[in-house]
């Protein structure tokens, strides 16, 4: 049986042309099914670059960027597991705050802390962000919560990241 894969990504610079090239396409190779949400940036960057039609591809399931209607049925099954990547400073902070202002803080927040459910983060930050004094504590935070992050480079490619899941047959 496939393990389903939470897959979210907000609008980090790159996700319109190495989402589906270095994180969803590459999970999906690996026997991942994916169940993806967006944050509205993300996906109208990807909309704008024909990359959304792509990822819609890549999965049985809906592509998610919006929430769902009261009486109308959930979309997705609850994964296990979640990989938030690429994720903005912005995104990381407020997930470590309990804030849910979109879909996709929505979904990882009602997962982070579930008991029996992973979860990875792979950020793009800058250096200067880096160095924010409240950002060590987010990352604390969420280190606390068992999430594992990961700082994704400009100049490596995304699926690194994809290395610190557990197999789709675990």
């Amino acid at each position: 049986m496939t393990r389903l894969l939470g897959l979210v990504a907000s609008s980090c610079g790159g996700v319109e042309t190495r989402l589906c090239a270095e994180l969803a396409g590459p999970a999906a190779r690996r026997g991942w099914r994916l169940a993806v949400t967006l944050t509205p940036t993300a996906a109208r960057w990807l909309a704008a670059t024909g990359e959304l039609d792509r990822l819609r591809g890549l999965t049985d399931l809906e592509v998610r960027s919006t929430s769902r209607l009261p009486g109308q049925p959930r979309p997705h099954p609850d994964p296990d597991v979640f990989l938030f990547a690429p994720a903005t400073a912005g995104s990381v902070a407020k997930l470590a705050l309990g804030l849910a202002d979109n879909q996709a803080l929505t979904v990882l927040g009602d997962a982070l802390g579930e008991p029996g459910v992973r979860m990875v983060v792979g950020y793009q930050v800058r250096d200067a962000r880096d160095r924010h004094p409240a950002w060590s504590n987010h990352l604390a935070v969420l280190a606390g919560a068992g999430v594992r992050t990961h700082r994704l480079a400009l100049d490596r490619p995304w699926t690194e990241v994809l290395d610190l899941l557990p197999g789709p047959g675990a």
